[in-house]
């Protein structure tokens, strides 16, 4: 077989998507044998929202993810997918919900198990925390994309090209965000005013030091062709961490919402962990095929939404609760117009 023919074979959707498929059906047969087929219909709407909600999230990571090495990128889809499905989706909320409550760990599971819908308010309450972390992290990530002064390809050209030369302000990005973060402690209720306060800064601080992590580590990488390729080591690690980060971000909302679905844990955790191993799959398909390239407004649309989902999320501190299929679609919007652009635009160029 010719080195082609291997790589298309490697690349092809089936052998991508194959595990994702098979372990979403193994699940799915679990949840029916012990729910029935109401509890495998809502195990199914909860895996495609998880997709839905984070389809942006697999553009950006498949840009990341390309730039590390193979071995990190196994992890990435090793141990990270366990990150993504029982640390993020199970763990990470109960440590919430101990935090303002201070019941131990297994009093929150044992609540999560045997009183889902107390579970569900507590996990409610710490809603504001979770909010203003999430929508922080997100937002840091859309503005430190937009305001890069190096960034020569714009996609909403009038806004874009006056902001990447805004880029060039040293520290402009971590200023916005302190002004933002200022903003929501003076106006959101004050009984929310010192997680809020807390929470945004803990994103900023860990968006700036993961960036900075990596920055210090970017010369460690395997040459290729005499050019320095994939992250190794310190740095691969910075951006496997980012990732997850990033993970966490879009994922904490999406477990409060599914309580809106079902009152089961362990269903959401099946449910929205089923969703997470086909995000990771559509992460490798992006990245294998070189779809961003393809598409060259893709990563501009993604970005775009990622900024709308992080003020989605700020926006709730004010008690604004926009409906779930509204702040699933915004995703979409903007990557299907994005692509839609990146197409048009390439047939001009080809005339």
């Amino acid at each position: 077989m010719s080195l082609l023919k291997k790589a298309t074979h490697k690349n092809h959707p089936l052998r991508i998507f194959a595990i994702s498929g098979i372990l979403t059906l193994i699940i799915g047969i679990i949840v029916a044998f012990y729910g029935g087929l109401s509890a495998l219909w809502l195990f199914v709407v909860l895996a495609v929202l998880e997709v839905t909600f984070s389809f942006d999230n697999a553009v950006v990571n498949s840009r990341i993810l390309v730039k590390m090495s193979p071995f990190w990128q196994m992890l990435f889809l090793t141990v990270g997918i366990f990150i993504a499905v029982f640390v993020v989706r199970f763990i990470l909320p109960i440590v919430v919900v101990m935090l303002p409550t201070g019941l131990g760990f297994m009093e929150v599971v044992q609540l999560a198990l045997n009183n889902p819908e107390q579970y569900s308010d507590k996990l409610t309450q710490a809603g504001p925390l979770i909010e203003a972390f999430g929508g922080t992290f997100l937002l840091m990530i859309g503005i430190s994309y937009f305001l890069d002064h190096e960034k020569d390809v714009h996609w909403i050209r009038p806004l874009e090209k006056r902001l990447a030369p805004a880029g060039r302000i040293e520290n402009i990005k971590v200023f916005i965000m302190l002004i933002i973060a200022a903003i929501l402690y003076f106006t959101v209720e004050p009984a929310l005013q010192s997680a809020v306060i807390g929470a945004s800064i803990l994103g900023i601080l860990l968006h700036v030091g993961l960036e900075m992590f990596g920055q210090i580590f970017a010369g460690e990488g395997e040459k290729t062709g005499g050019k320095l390729k994939q992250q190794v080591g310190l740095a691969a690690f910075a951006s496997f961490m980012y990732l997850e980060v990033l993970d966490a971000s879009f994922s904490f909302d999406g477990v409060i919402g599914a309580f809106a679905i079902t009152s089961s844990v362990l269903l959401i955790v099946a449910g929205l962990g089923a969703g997470a191993f086909w995000v990771r799959s559509l992460t490798v398909y992006l990245m294998r095929t070189g779809t961003l390239a393809k598409y060259r407004y893709l990563e501009h649309g993604a970005h775009w939404a990622i900024l709308a989902l992080g003020v989605v999320m700020l926006v709730k501190l004010y008690h604004v609760e926009l409906p779930e299929w509204f702040t699933g679609s915004i995703g979409l919007i903007f990557i299907i117009t994005a692509i839609v652009s990146s197409v048009i635009e390439k047939r001009r160029l080809n005339q």
